[in-house]
């Protein structure tokens, strides 16, 4: 089984958005120069990628997997960078879209594998 290239440039794509938004949380509100221009290149450097990795990738598989790796990395950053708590509710939560991301790689024939 051999990787399609374009799941590399989604992965590009979900770690650009994970830079955008963690960029997004240190901008304050748009009041930090530096993280609100990271915000504004990771945002749409990844929607960049996000687009050529649609070129393959039917747009549904593409965009559930975008979101919920995103969501997930973008919660581990939290927790992480800004000392965030994730209560077990939330873990729970994040099972589940890992759960969600896994089924429709591994075994819906939509994936274009």
């Amino acid at each position: 089984m051999t990787l399609n290239p374009s799941y590399l440039i989604l992965g590009l794509a979900i770690a650009l958005e994970v830079v955008g938004t963690t960029a997004l949380k240190a901008s304050d509100g748009f009041t930090r120069l530096v993280p609100s221009l990271i915000t504004g290149v990771a945002y749409a450097a990844s929607f960049y990628a996000l687009s050529l990795a649609l070129k393959t990738i039917p747009v549904g598989v593409a965009y559930a997997i975008w979101s919920g790796v995103g969501i997930v990395l973008i919660s581990v950053v939290g927790w992480v960078v800004f000392r965030q708590r994730l209560d077990l509710a939330a873990l729970a939560g994040l099972g589940l879209i890992i759960a969600g991301v896994l089924v429709v790689n591994l075994f819906s024939s939509s994936a274009g594998h």
